[in-house]
């Protein structure tokens, strides 16, 4: 097993104002861009030659990883002129891959942190003769995924639309994003137009007779869709609880890379950090939070799960939770902005205009 493809195409609506400027597998996690994070755990897995499936922003993963030598990967880059879906890109970037027919081919999505033990799932594949193996995870609330029940062997018996009732939740079983294909069916996937694999060829497969094979791996498993979760999983790197071969330093209460200036009494804990030339200033502090290249916390200032955008600046005396601050943008001194906020790009909030309590 020595090929992979990454599905790296997508918008990432749901993390802007973080993807404005910046594809989602480019956004910082632990100080580097969460696709290195998932480069290096295909590296030590054995895999050495990846194809990276682009559209949105494509030209700036090129530039950053070059021909992946420096991750001891053959890296080739393959962009989507109009978005393909998940089962479309794959089929896009076929003529990359150098497999034969029988031979497994990884796939993985851009947006998913896990420690899912990635040989297994193809000594699973290899030895149960699958045409497709599937990375599943139990979750405790299966409502907003799709659900893929399987008999006792772990044979896939059936994909099935996200619930609507209570009857309907059938497993705790859904699809974690991680693939093992059999070669000659990805060339089975129609060319030139959008494609989904879960919706379409997936169950397409099932319904041919196929045999698709269910791997369970309940270990680490976050969907980095949404600002909360990006942020979270970015201090689960940080603090050791989702492994990386990438992290660069130990892991530990916070992370500080090199040209960043943290002052001494400034507090920062539950996973942080801090990235290249950013400065936090004397009495801040900083919990489970992202602070990106360049940005500027003042002194005094309370950031709890919350990601600061690269060059921005957190005013003195404010206090911030769960809320994302967009690149570039300004929050004046004595601000008060809480869960769910998003600041956009380059906004400017001026001294005391945001508050959810009382000034006094």
């Amino acid at each position: 097993m020595t090929e992979a493809i990454l599905l790296v195409g997508g918008k990432g609506t749901r993390l802007r104002p973080l993807t404005v400027h910046t594809p989602k597998p480019m956004v910082r996690a632990a100080g580097v861009p969460f696709l290195t994070h998932q480069l290096a755990r295909a590296r030590a897995a054995g895999v050495d030659h990846i194809v990276l499936a682009t559209s949105y922003l494509a030209e700036v993963f090129e530039p950053y990883f070059g021909d992946g030598s420096s991750l001891g990967l053959r890296i080739e880059y393959v962009t989507e002129e109009e978005p393909l879906g998940t089962g479309g890109a794959i089929r896009n970037v076929a003529s990359r891959l150098h497999s034969g027919p029988d031979d497994p081919v990884l796939v993985f999505n851009g947006d998913i942190l896990t420690g899912l033990n990635i040989r297994a799932l193809v000594d699973t594949h290899e030895s149960t003769g699958a045409d497709v193996s599937l990375h599943l995870t139990k979750v405790t609330d299966p409502r907003a995924y799709g659900l893929v029940p399987t008999d006792e062997t772990g044979r896939v018996l059936a994909f099935l639309e996200k619930p609507q009732t209570p009857e309907e939740i059938v497993t705790d079983q859904i699809n974690a994003g991680a693939y093992v294909f059999r070669r000659s069916v990805i060339d089975t996937i129609p060319s030139g137009r959008p494609v989904s694999v879960e919706r379409e060829t997936f169950p397409d497969l099932l319904s041919a007779g196929a045999h698709l094979q269910g791997m369970v791996d309940s270990t680490y498993w976050l969907d980095l869709g949404t600002p909360a979760a990006f942020v979270r999983g970015s201090a689960d790197l940080v603090l050791g609880r989702a492994p990386s071969p990438a992290v660069p330093g130990r892991c530990g209460d916070r992370l500080i890379l090199p040209t960043a200036t943290v002052a001494p009494d400034a507090k920062l804990t539950g996973g942080t950090v801090v990235g290249e030339g950013a400065f936090v200033a004397e009495g801040a502090r900083v919990f489970g939070s992202t602070i990106l290249p360049g940005a500027v916390i003042e002194p005094g200032a309370v950031i709890t799960d919350s990601l600061i955008g690269t060059r921005a600046r957190v005013g003195e005396r404010s206090v911030l939770t769960g809320t994302v601050i967009g690149d570039g943008a300004v929050i004046g001194p004595d601000n008060e902005l809480r869960d769910g906020m998003r600041v956009w790009c380059d906004a400017k909030i001026p001294a005391g205009a945001v508050r959810f309590s009382s000034d006094q």
